[in-house]
């Protein structure tokens, strides 16, 4: 027998989640969880294939399509990587992390929005403002990009934002690249200051500040920064948090007597364990990683940004003339493209075409 997926844990359990704690659920809550529960089981219709070899018929549930439904999301991780690996520079990168202080966890999983936004404000704030300090790289343009992730490997609350930096920046005019070293970005601890300065400022103008205890403010923040080479392993890190929120099915080991067992990497070493949970408790830990309406959790900014008035093309370029890598950045700039997955006949293993969608039965009686 198969290990459930997280649908399925949902399916099983959600009802009686429901009627212990719906009068306090959100409504977006709520949402994920219809949505999830009613994902390929065609309560949302049904999709029909045909196979171009055998001519046999497959009818399939039409899958939900939100943002953290695990089965809905995990095809478009490796369509993500692809597409960012074709978009690195030649140049060395950095994963910067920015996490916030334990105590003000609560605050942040009450008021989420406002949080995160902040989360994301300062943190892209104080790298801008800190590249641009002379005794640094003193640019006032670099590019990079940040993930927001929500999750500890146990599925407990740990917001934090891992930033993609490329080593460098372009100078006021635009015609140099301004590289830092292969080792070193910025220096982590102004940096942390700053961020804590800034998140501060934003809760002040959300008007929350005085929901956060003042010791948050004395403590420090902690900032980890980290050279990672050609920034391959760190997009290959971060492409499963794209597209997915806190725990993909494969990891789902049983759900059986109420309880629900799942694998997870210790902190520090490459060694899997199990954690068992009560039903209602795994699906808490899941519900609270779920994302604001509409909240953006990839953001680009400077030369990296969609509105970024420097063509991309034109950056490679510079940094490629910098390093001397004008063969290399030949081979950056072939176009890949971006195979969608197929979907093949479970009797003969040829593909299949699509026939027709069909909307959920309505009993009109």
């Amino acid at each position: 027998m198969e290990p459930p997926t997280v649908a399925e844990v949902l399916r099983r359990h959600g009802g009686e989640y429901l009627r212990q704690f719906g009068e306090t659920l959100s409504a977006e809550h709520k949402k994920v969880l219809r949505a999830i529960t009613a994902c390929r089981t065609g309560e949302l219709g049904t999709v029909h294939y045909q196979c171009v070899s055998c001519g046999s018929t497959h009818v399939m549930g039409r899958s939900c399509g939100n943002r953290h439904c695990p089965s809905c999301q995990k095809d478009k991780a490796k369509a993500w990587l692809q597409k960012q690996t074709g978009r690195l520079l030649p140049c060395p990168y950095f994963l910067i992390t920015f996490t916030v202080p334990a105590e003000l966890r609560d605050f942040m999983r009450s008021h989420p929005r406002e949080a995160y936004t902040a989360l994301f404000e300062a943190s892209s704030e104080a790298l801008k403002a800190l590249a641009a300090d002379p005794r640094h790289i003193g640019t006032k343009r670099p590019g990079f990009f940040g993930v927001l992730h929500t999750w500890g490997r146990d599925l407990n609350y740990h917001p934090h934002v891992h930033y993609v930096v490329p080593g460098g920046g372009l100078s006021d005019d635009g015609e140099r690249w301004l590289p830092c070293g292969a080792q070193f970005f910025l220096p982590v601890r102004p940096l942390s200051i700053l961020y804590r300065a800034k998140f501060r400022a934003a809760m002040e103008r959300a008007g929350l500040l005085n929901e956060i205890d003042p010791d948050v403010w004395k403590e420090p923040w902690i900032v980890h920064s980290k050279a990672v080479g050609d920034g391959r392993a760190s997009l290959k890190y971060l492409a499963p948090y794209v597209f997915r929120v806190a725990i993909s099915d494969s990891r789902i080991v049983s759900c059986e007597d109420g309880r629900v067992t799942f694998t997870y990497r210790k902190s520090g070493t490459s060694h899997w364990r199990k954690m068992t949970l009560e039903a209602t408790e795994f699906i808490r830990r899941f519900l609270q990683h779920v994302l604001p309406r509409g909240f953006q959790k990839v953001r680009h900014y400077g030369f990296l940004s969609p509105n970024s008035q420097e063509p991309f093309e034109s950056v490679q370029w510079l940094v490629s003339v910098y390093y001397d890598l004008t063969y290399l950045l030949l081979c950056f700039s072939i176009e890949v493209g971006l195979e969608r997955p197929r979907i093949r006949c479970a009797e003969c293993g040829q593909m299949m075409v699509l026939v027709a969608y069909l909307p959920p039965y309505q009993d009109s009686s």
